[in-house]
């Protein structure tokens, strides 16, 4: 069983930065793919990035390329989401979700395990 757990959402006006963690427990994350979807109101949730454990492998929604950037600490069994120049159209709740093996995805089916996501709203 896996537990993720984000944090670093919050209120920020426009052009600003936020940085959210997803820290993981109960299995080592060296053969799993960590993903960060997003979910507005009353909208489907939406995939926002994912990345390999292993870091050589990373995706990007055409909404957040060159603003988002995933990353990984192993040492600290966490995946971090910078996200800069936010926008008000990036307001929702964020969660990063994680699903064994390789393969990077950006269906929400496809992720085994779901942490309670983290709030992120942008004023204009």
């Amino acid at each position: 069983q896996v537990q993720l757990v984000e944090s670093g959402g919050g209120l920020v006006q426009a052009g600003d930065s936020l940085r959210l963690s997803c820290a993981a427990s109960g299995r080592t994350f060296s053969s799993y793919v960590v993903g960060w979807f997003r979910q507005a109101p009353g909208k489907e949730r939406e995939f926002v990035a994912t990345i390999r454990w292993t870091g050589d492998r990373t995706y990007y929604a055409d909404s957040v390329k060159g603003r988002f950037t995933i990353s990984r600490d192993n040492a600290k069994n966490t995946v971090y989401l910078q996200m800069n120049s936010l926008k008000p159209e990036d307001t929702a709740v964020y969660y990063c979700a994680a699903r064994m093996g390789r393969v990077v995805t950006t269906n929400t089916d496809d992720y085994d395990y779901w942490g309670q996501g983290t709030q992120v709203t942008v004023s204009s």
